[in-house]
């Protein structure tokens, strides 16, 4: 599907009922434009079914909760939901993405409680997050953003405010020709790319940053779960940036990224190795339905 994302054919589901995809809109003074109080979730359907939709679905609410939103759905509801749209739109292999925000209201401060919540779930084709990455290995820069610390914002919601330096981080990579940026955390450590989480390797033992003020992606747990099913060692820790220069693999986790191979981080360079390949091709069909979960 190619085109501006506002002029496209096809319905979003928006509070209870589908909406024409070129009408599905909200007021220049909703609260979320000016105050960024929204969360979201990022899923990938594969043959017709989210891949762990119910854990997608969970997350956003928990996220609600963590910057104060009130639930306007269940997870019944939500699950049903991103159903309805995956059918109404005629995709099985599609990204789906559930958003959550504070709408206008009779507030316009800071303070948004009397405000109404809302819930959107668009569904649409894409392919590979990072395009030919996935088989070359992916080049990334080194952001000087740093992902803050957890007594600053809640660091384990997937919200829209948290992703301003992300977009940031990535388009100064792209302007030096990057596919994306590693940040780190506000000690040094390394943290994440812009979008997805990073593992790297050392002598057949798998080393990726602890998730203490990041994101805990679910397909980064998705992977330590395989990987230690095979009986590979998988270390959570953190991480120096020096360190970067004695691993020998890397790659990155994501619901868009999926599984892709690194390259390259700054002027450090990784083979795209037998274990990063293979873990690709075990996520491809674990998401595909054609292996069982670890």
């Amino acid at each position: 599907m190619t085109g501006a994302y506002d002029d496209r054919d096809g319905v979003i589901w928006m509070d209870g009922e589908f909406v024409p995809w070129r009408e599905a809109k909200v007021h220049v003074l909703t609260h979320a434009l000016h105050y960024a109080s929204s969360v979201f979730e990022g899923e990938r359907a594969y043959g017709g079914t989210i891949f762990k939709s119910r854990e997608h679905s969970e997350r956003l609410l928990t996220s609600c909760d963590m910057v104060d939103i009130a639930r306007p759905y269940t997870v019944d509801e939500i699950e049903a939901a991103k159903a309805a749209t995956l059918e109404a739109n005629g995709f099985t292999d599609a990204y789906v993405r559930a958003v959550i925000w504070r709408g206008s209201g009779p507030d316009m401060g800071v303070s948004s409680q009397r405000n109404p919540v809302h819930l959107a779930i668009a569904a649409w084709e894409w392919g590979a997050y990072y395009g030919d990455a996935k088989m070359q290995g992916a080049k990334l820069d080194i952001s000087k953003w740093k992902r803050p610390s957890p007594e600053t914002i809640p660091s384990q919601a997937k919200a829209a405010g948290l992703y301003m330096i992300c977009t940031m981080s990535k388009h100064a990579a792209e302007a030096k020709g990057c596919s994306d940026a590693l940040m780190m955390d506000y000690r040094g450590y390394v943290a994440e790319a812009t979008g997805a989480n990073v593992f790297f390797v050392k002598d057949g033992v798998v080393h990726t940053p602890l998730a203490d003020c990041f994101l805990n992606g679910i397909t980064r747990q998705t992977v330590i779960g395989m990987l230690r099913a095979r009986g590979i060692e998988v270390v959570e820790r953190h991480i120096e940036p020096a360190e970067m220069e004695d691993f020998q693999q890397c790659w990155l986790t994501g619901t868009a990224a999926e599984v892709t191979p690194v390259g390259q981080i700054g002027d450090y360079r990784f083979e795209v190795g037998s274990l990063t390949r293979s873990i690709a091709e075990e996520y491809e069909k674990l998401v595909r339905g054609q292996l069982q979960p670890a």
